[in-house]
């Protein structure tokens, strides 16, 4: 980077200077305000060439082919990025990536390769799991950029089992908030066979502010590896249980007959032939894959 500060180093270093934001799991922090408005904000042109000139050496960034699936009213159309991050610290603490060169795994450039895509594509909501820097990175950067958002930390995140590690990892959930105006936010810990799990998921209720119609948005990430089919699909069960419940009160509260527009992202780790993406591709939510095409 040179001498010179940098914009994103700017956003970066006024995280360090400010105090800290509580901890998720304070009483006193609240989940649908990490928006400082009066922030300064970022141009994402500038901090994209930023985000190429530092990764210049790098490969080239990955160019994707969308399949387009409707040619809607602009004003209802919503680009929406689901991704898995990966854990910073398990990345390079845990989860042993024995045919990935350890410079890939470096923070020091996987940020700028994390942003460039972020900046590259400009969605109106992002989802994101195994998000250990949502403090220090994702929140204040994203923020500048008119990100509103919220945090959901794991409670046993394995995270915290890594030395010099940033604190437990999670989901979390962004949206611009110059198209949508937050209504409410819950945080869930996803139970199974009655009892309380390791993961977590987010459902955040949003307006748009152009057509004044709202709807929903969940981010989870259900347990991961083969031998857990069982317990991914008692998390499914629980967390399509709460939708129902909170689609059920916007639609009493918005005194609506029709149905909430609900949109589900996440990791399921699961295949499509498992319990879990079955119990969601037939529910009376009436969702469905967007993977199909």
């Amino acid at each position: 980077m040179g001498s010179s500060t940098s914009s994103l180093y700017s956003a970066l270093a006024k995280t360090v200077s400010r105090p800290a934001l509580p901890h998720p799991c304070d009483s006193t922090y609240n989940p649908g305000n990490d928006l400082d408005l009066d922030q300064d904000p970022a141009d994402p042109l500038e901090l994209l060439r930023e985000c190429r000139e530092v990764l210049r050496n790098r490969p080239a960034q990955l160019q994707r082919a969308f399949v387009q699936t409707g040619h809607g009213d602009a004003r209802q159309t919503i680009r929406i990025m689901q991704w898995n991050v990966l854990a910073q610290a398990l990345g390079e603490g845990m989860d042993s990536f024995v045919q990935c060169p350890m410079d890939a795994l470096n923070w020091a450039e996987r940020k700028y390769l994390i942003l460039q895509e972020i900046l590259t594509y400009r969605p109106d909501i992002i989802c994101l799991q195994e998000v250990d820097h949502y403090f220090d990175m994702f929140q204040p950067v994203l923020a500048s950029l008119g990100y509103q958002s919220s945090f959901c930390p794991k409670p046993w995140s394995p995270c915290l089992d890594v030395e010099n590690n940033n604190g437990p990892d999670g989901c979390a959930l962004f949206f611009n908030h110059k198209r949508f105006q937050s209504l409410n936010t819950t945080h869930l810990r996803l139970s199974a066979m009655m009892l309380k799990t390791n993961q977590v998921a987010i459902i955040t209720t949003l307006r748009c502010r152009a057509t004044e119609r709202a709807f929903c948005v969940a981010v989870t990430h259900l347990k991961a590896r083969s031998g857990w089919e069982v317990l991914r699909s008692a998390q499914g069960s629980d967390l399509l249980r709460n939708l129902r419940n909170v689609a059920q009160r916007i639609e009493t509260e918005e005194k609506t007959d029709t149905d909430v527009p609900l949109i589900v992202c996440g990791d399921f780790n699961a295949e499509s032939s498992e319990d879990v993406y079955r119990n969601f591709a037939t529910s009376s939510l009436g969702l469905d894959s967007a993977y199909k095409l």
